[in-house]
């Protein structure tokens, strides 16, 4: 486990050349375009707006690149990921044409990103499985890129029903062995699971 020390905003990108050289891992935060992304990044790093919210999907249009500083809780040693948040996906009412642009970055990320840790693939807990995030949860598991799934605004439903709608939504999503991790921005509820699992995955 470990904690996290600092957080800055590095740059957006558009274009792979655009992306900021660095040595670090990339943990990316990918889904619908009302999913939460931006107020789960600011709520594991404890900011108000270092990623930007807009109560209209489909703010995040740009890659945004986040550097991360930590050090673990065991040994004190420091060091650094990036946080990488990506255009959200199919609910947005834009045009045909800005949608096929976002898509084109997301999978521009996925292909030529070198040092990618991981991914976290966000969904609504009060929805059904999307066609949209199976395919991404699919796409993940063809390319081989280590990902979690993340139930977002666990605080709208009934605390006793989290676990089962999880269950249900592991089942519709294709999911096996993998835990679904409810959280809520709200309620800073599953900061310390997504900090865990970034944990397992750089220490």
């Amino acid at each position: 486990m470990f904690r996290i020390l600092e957080s800055k905003f590095i740059t957006s990108a558009v274009k792979s050349d655009q992306y900021p050289a660095s040595a670090f891992q990339d943990f990316a935060f990918v889904g619908k375009s009302n999913v939460g992304k931006s107020s789960m990044i600011n709520t594991v790093l404890n900011r108000k707006a270092i990623a930007k919210v807009s109560g209209k999907p489909g703010k995040t249009r740009l890659v945004n690149f986040f550097e991360i500083r930590f050090k673990t809780l065991e040994n004190e040693d420091i060091g650094f990921v990036n946080f990488v948040d990506l255009p959200g996906y199919g609910f947005a009412k834009v045009s045909k044409g800005d949608r096929a642009a976002w898509k084109k970055m997301i999978m521009t990320y996925f292909e030529e990103r070198v040092h990618l840790g991981g991914v976290f693939v966000l969904v609504d807990i009060r929805h059904k499985a999307d066609p949209k995030d199976i395919l991404m949860i699919e796409m993940m598991k063809e390319s081989k890129i280590p990902f979690a799934v993340i139930a977002t605004k666990s605080d709208k439903i009934v605390q006793s029903k989290i676990q089962l709608t999880c269950q249900k939504l592991k089942v519709g999503l294709g999911l096996t062995d993998q835990e679904i991790i409810p959280f809520s921005s709200l309620k800073k509820k599953g900061i310390d699971k997504v900090i865990n699992w970034i944990g397992s995955k750089t220490i």
